[in-house]
Formats: C-alpha cells, sequence, structure tokens
C-alpha cells in the first residue's frame, strides 16, 4: 500500500505494519491507524507516528529511554488489559516530542507516553500516575544539544 506522509514524501507499507490505537492520541481520538517510522540517521531514537488516514497528521517522537536509561512506565490493570500484556515491561515506549527553535527549547512528554505492544501491534496513549514526570521536559536537562535529535 502507499501513502503521502507529512515528513517522508511518498511510501510503501504492509498492512501489518501499521499500529492500531485502541483510542487514538490525545485530542486525535478518532485517528486510530498509525506507521512509526523512524527519521535517518537517528539510529532509530527520533521517531514519526505517521496517520494512516489524514497525510498532513504526524507526531515527532523518542526513544524515552536514550533520553533516561532509568523511565520506568508503570500502567494501570486496565490499561495492560486493553493493550493484551499483564507487566508494563512487555511494551515498548515513545514520547512525543515537541520541536522548537532552538532544538535545545524542544521538550517531550514523559508523562503521557504511547505504549505498543510489539506482538499486536495495538497501541494506547497514557497517562501515568506517577508524579515523577512532567508533560514539559526540555531537551536541554538531558543534555541534548543542537543539532541532536528532536
Amino acid at each position: 500500500m502507499k501513502l503521502y506522509t507529512k515528513y517522508f514524501g511518498e511510501i510503501e507499507y504492509l498492512e501489518e505494519d501499521l499500529l492500531h490505537f485502541t483510542a487514538g492520541p490525545f485530542g486525535f481520538e478518532g485517528e486510530r491507524e498509525f506507521l512509526l517510522l523512524p527519521f535517518e540517521g537517528s539510529s532509530g531514537t527520533l521517531l514519526c507516528f505517521q496517520s494512516a488516514h489524514t497525510p498532513a497528521l504526524a507526531f515527532v517522537a523518542m526513544d524515552p529511554f536514550a533520553l533516561l536509561p532509568e523511565y520506568d512506565p508503570v500502567l494501570q490493570p486496565q490499561e495492560l488489559e486493553e493493550l493484551g500484556v499483564s507487566d508494563s515491561q512487555e511494551l515498548g515506549f515513545y514520547v512525543l516530542c515537541v520541536v522548537k527553535k532552538p532544538v535545545s527549547d524542544s521538550t517531550v512528554n514523559l508523562k503521557c507516553p504511547v505504549a505498543i505492544n510489539p506482538e499486536t501491534r495495538a497501541a494506547r496513549q497514557v497517562i501515568l500516575e506517577s508524579d515523577v514526570y512532567e508533560m514539559r521536559h526540555s531537551l536541554a536537562q538531558f543534555g541534548t544539544e543542537e543539532g541532536a535529535p528532536c
């Protein structure tokens, strides 16, 4: 299948490449199918959630563990059940990034990651109960400098 994307032009993908959100990302609840596409040269730490139905809709995301190796998201039992797992460690996690200029002013949302079951491709954006993580962590606090990812 072919899809025109916001950041990558026209691409080809397979149906099994799609992530299926149980509820669309916050503010975009009607958007349920996305592709997770890595940006070239990012070694898989900087990615894009590209809507499969709305070419202009794409979210820049990062691997939170590349920023904060001790990141420890814990989901609620009903969220785990919805994603078909029994433990948060069975899931993959990505955090959304708001890109600003300069890049060091960009922020990531560690409070509301996207959790993905790698086996079923089920996905959901969640709000973590922990007070440790905020919705706007500056990339500068992680030592990310101009020209670095995000």
